[in-house]
């Protein structure tokens, strides 16, 4: 899974970047830091199964600690957006090609104001952020009417042709990494399935690429710097102003504030908690740093950094985290106990988890077996949150 971090510059995004996955980047609060992006790999949380079974895990690759599993997926911090980026302007063009094949968005948005659309510092509180969530989905819509338009005259040449609109505009976008089966929910949501392509309006063309930018590229709101001043009373605005958004209260800073403590043997913190314990005697300056972390903790339930991004998979796409492991065997070859485990999207079968595993074991699926209940499914059964499935397969 890849998911882009995205937002006008200076609102955080680097420091989000680097609280979640701990790679030093470059941040500074001059617009356009972040040129080239960033990448990276960051952990989403989940309760790891090992409890059930009375052993401890070992994996292959995240970690994890009292049963709490973090599972890697990949970050991409990508250079700031500003109005006008799909003509260019700033870094548009290189910004929107750099998000071609994110599966999810995470729209990094400074809730304490304290700067302009083009990410300009001015005084605390005097810009609405509001401004930039309706700012970064218009240059999004309007990117992807870019490239949906780049060749209509040949789309309306091959609609003539008695080709299926949804495999033009799946081949159209592919590149975006939107399926014909995108495709093809976004067209009969628009009632656009069956009508001819020459016969579409300009407002209907421009509707295609919004609400395939609303299911192809999903995004949530990180109201970033709400522990500033402004910040926790503008995020409740934005919830009352976008009822139906997924926006997360996060303070980044003190994310990387809290992990270098820990790492620095200080405090005792593991990401996502809603509070830290203090290991060794702090000066009065660290004093004063952890209870100004621990105020911040008490009113928002941690930092929401890691809360974002748990949100984003989990709630917000409903992805499902599913185990590998065997009925008489729970570890790999190498020893590794519960080693891995894969992200799935909702409404995945046993067969779909078969092939996320090799396509050899989808080629070849015969059944699978539930580790926990024994039961045994057939290749269309639906896939819960937290199965442990062995997949019986037939080698090629």
């Amino acid at each position: 899974m890849l998911i882009g971090i995205v937002g006008k510059p200076s609102t955080g995004k680097s420091t989000f970047f680097e609280a979640l996955t701990a790679v030093p980047v470059e941040r500074s609060p001059r617009p356009f830091t972040t040129i080239k992006p960033n990448h990276g790999v960051a952990y989403v949380e989940i309760e790891c199964v090992d409890k059930e079974f009375n052993v401890q895990c070992n994996p292959r690759t995240g970690f994890c600690k009292n049963s709490r599993r973090f599972v890697p997926v990949e970050l991409l911090d990508v250079a700031g957006l500003v109005p006008g980026a799909h003509e260019g302007k700033g870094l548009g063009n290189k910004f929107l090609d750099d998000l071609r094949q994110a599966d999810l968005l995470i729209h990094i948005v400074d809730v304490s104001g304290s700067s302009n659309e083009v990410g300009e510092k001015i005084a605390m509180g005097s810009y609405d952020p509001a401004n930039d969530i309706r700012f970064l989905e218009n240059e999004l819509n309007y990117w992807i009417e870019g490239i949906l338009k780049r060749n209509w005259d040949k789309l309306k040449r091959e609609a003539k042709l008695n080709k299926k609109n949804e495999d033009m505009i799946a081949t159209q976008m592919a590149g975006l990494g939107f399926t014909k089966d995108v495709a093809i929910r976004v067209l009969n949501k628009l009632g656009l399935r069956e009508k001819p392509l020459w016969e579409w309006s300009e407002e209907e063309i421009f509707s295609l690429a919004k609400t395939l930018r609303e299911l192809g590229k999903p995004t949530i709101i990180a109201a970033n710097k709400c522990d500033l001043s402004n910040g926790y009373d503008n995020y409740m605005k934005l919830k009352k102003e976008f009822p139906d958004y997924f926006i997360v209260p996060c303070s980044a800073e003190a994310e990387i504030t809290l992990k270098n403590a820990a790492k620095a043997g200080f405090i005792e913190y593991v990401p996502g908690d809603a509070t830290f314990k203090v290991l060794k005697e702090l000066n009065p300056q660290q004093e004063k740093a952890m209870a100004i972390m621990k105020a911040l903790m008490d009113r928002f339930g941690g930092t929401g950094a890691q809360k974002c991004l748990n949100s984003a998979v989990f709630d917000f796409l409903k992805y499902i985290a599913i185990f590998p492991g065997g009925v008489s065997k729970l570890s790999d070859k190498d020893g590794n106990v519960l080693p891995d485990v894969r992200l799935l999207p909702p409404g995945s079968t046993a067969l779909d988890f078969a092939f996320s595993l090799h396509g050899d074991m989808g080629n070849g699926f015969i059944r699978a077996t539930d580790v926990i209940t024994r039961m045994t499914y057939g290749k269309d059964h639906l896939l819960k949150h937290r199965d442990v499935i062995e997949i019986h397969f037939k080698k090629p």
